[in-house]
């Protein structure tokens, strides 16, 4: 199961920076943004059985802290604020969520890390002209 969710992730991760690539949008920081934070609510929905069969209640917070963490970016962009601090804070914080969980239900997590990075290493940034 947890396999499962997990390769869904990465491919949507893949689909997702094929797309930012091809076309080139003009806030690609935000698509990675917004993507990122869609893939950790599908993958948090997509463990839930599996999560509520084995921790009960707890599930709660185990599900919850990565899609809290995911959307900190988004709401950093929406008030125009330390986006790129939330994306690094977002990244770290699912990436521990996941060491902690030892890499059980929270390596499904993990893909959508890249997306956060990406986004706050400047995804479509503008690139210096080869012609100079």
């Amino acid at each position: 199961m947890i396999g499962a969710v997990t390769g869904g992730a990465i491919a949507a991760v893949l689909l997702v920076g094929v797309a930012v690539l091809v076309r080139r949008p003009p806030d690609g920081r935000r698509v990675a943004r917004w993507s990122a934070l869609a893939i950790t609510v599908l993958v948090a929905a997509a463990l839930t059985p599996y999560t509520v069969d084995d921790s009960g209640a707890a599930a709660a917070y185990l599900l919850g802290v990565p899609v809290v963490a995911a959307l900190l970016p988004v709401l950093a962009q929406w008030a125009g604020r330390l986006t790129g601090v939330a994306d690094v804070v977002a990244a770290l914080g699912i990436t521990g969520w996941g060491l902690l969980l030892g890499l059980g239900i929270g390596v499904a997590f993990l893909p959508a890390v890249v997306l956060l990075i990406a986004s706050a290493v400047g995804v479509g940034a503008p690139r210096p002209s080869a012609a100079t």
